[in-house]
């Protein structure tokens, strides 16, 4: 019995709540929840590397915003979830389904808020796309929660860019 229990797997569901094409949401939010999970290990990467005389004030802001993107990676996949389909689960699986790109180099502090800036940019316009797909769905809910990210995301766009004004 104990086997049979461990053995189990999430599973394809359809749960009758009125969306048209829950595939298509889920399949987008997996992708809106790859970008974010992607955006989040690389804000947390730069928030230990960055220096110079911005230092606290960029540790500081990649510090909420990694921890923003943290909590907002869970609500994401249990949205996934709901829906009835598997959450991606992998690295491999996030780096394929994202839009943003890792940054294995080790770029100066100017070059990190550059690059969050355009991440933000492609992350904001993606769940803008995903919010039209969760539209025409009847999917409420899921257009609702992305569209709250936008909001965070268009902040961040702005708090970065402000670091970097002359």
């Amino acid at each position: 019995m104990a086997n049979e229990i461990l053995n189990m797997r999430p599973a394809v569901e359809d749960p009758a709540t009125g969306i048209d094409d829950k595939k298509l949401v889920a399949v987008n939010m997996s992708a809106c929840l790859a970008d974010s999970y992607i955006l989040m290990v690389k804000t947390q990467g730069y928030h230990w590397n960055a220096v110079g005389p911005l230092f606290r004030s960029v540790h500081m802001l990649t510090e909420e915003h990694y921890q923003n993107l943290f909590e907002a990676i869970d609500n994401l996949a249990e949205r996934v979830r709901a829906l009835g389909y598997p959450a991606p689960a992998s690295i491999t699986q996030m780096i394929g389904l994202a839009a943003i790109q890792e940054d294995t180099e080790n770029p100066t502090t100017e070059k990190m808020i550059k690059n969050l800036v355009n991440d933000h940019e492609i992350v904001a316009r993606r769940f803008r796309e995903s919010v039209e797909r969760a539209e025409e769905a009847g999917d409420v809910v899921t257009a609702d929660m992305l569209t709250a990210r936008i909001a965070f995301h268009e902040k961040a766009i702005w708090m970065l860019g402000a670091l970097l004004s002359e």
